[in-house]
């Protein structure tokens, strides 16, 4: 039985270390288009040998760069991954049979997460469920600077299998990253007009940590379950710190 055709969409910057695996893991995708938004190395031409389509696009943030990838593929079936994420054969396998007659507009899949050299299995690290493959006359990427999100006009159903994101980056750059991140959280919070209290400040990351490493057996993941829980506990409480630094300074 025949599916309909499938566009991969992969946005990426200095992925020279990444980018093979990923595109070797949707080969069987009709289409690979990695949209890069400047690298250094040498990604565009690794991607190009493998096959892939490249278009060179000005950073626009994560929500609208994955927006102008899903928009450039040629196909209107999208399933959009990143430079670090693997698809595995379970997971190709339900994608090939949900795209011959497909029951919704959009599908979501568990993605989980490598942390500290382990195959994190539960609390925050898995399943991860993210909307990846959907209908782009349905279906677009939200605007959001970070944790962006498809938001489909229908119905959403979920595959087997997992997409795994293996991540090559030390402790040190995961945690810069997430500085960066918490910044700009808080930032879109105070633009939409969101204000943060002593409470919330402090509930917030007591919250996360019960529902993740307690609720959702994240201790069972041992240190690094820990460590990545931990770091969530710590990202709530910075980016609940960082909008009340900005309800300080009354920024417009």
């Amino acid at each position: 039985m025949t599916r309909h055709p499938l566009s991969v969409t992969i946005i990426a910057r200095d992925a020279a270390g990444q980018i093979g695996p990923c595109l070797d893991s949707v080969a069987f995708a009709d289409e690979i288009l990695v949209v890069d938004s400047g690298s250094r190395d040498a990604t565009p031409e690794l991607a190009a040998a493998r096959g892939a389509r490249v278009l060179h696009q000005a950073w626009l943030g994560y929500g609208p760069q994955k927006q102008f990838a899903a928009q450039a593929a040629t196909h209107d079936w999208v399933l959009s991954i990143d430079a670090d994420e693997r698809v595995t054969p379970q997971l190709m396998t339900a994608i090939e049979k949900a795209l011959v007659a497909p029951t919704a507009a959009g599908f979501e899949m568990a993605r989980r997460n490598r942390f500290l050299g382990r195959w994190l299995a539960h609390g925050e690290g898995y399943p991860d469920w993210s909307l990846r493959l959907f209908d782009r006359r349905r279906a677009r990427w939200s605007e959001d600077a970070v944790h962006e999100k498809v938001i489909c006009d229908g119905p959403v159903s979920r595959l087997a299998g997992d997409l795994l994101h293996e991540s090559c980056e030390t402790l040190a750059g995961y945690l810069e990253k997430q500085n960066h991140y918490t910044s700009l959280q808080a930032e879109a919070l105070y633009q939409a007009g969101r204000r943060a209290t002593w409470g919330l400040l402090l509930a917030s990351p007591l919250m996360r940590f019960v529902k993740f490493y307690l609720l959702r057996a994240g201790f069972l993941d041992g240190l690094p379950g820990l460590v990545h829980i931990g770091i969530g506990c710590m990202n709530s409480f910075v980016k609940y710190a960082k909008l009340l630094e900005l309800q300080g300074k009354g920024k417009p």
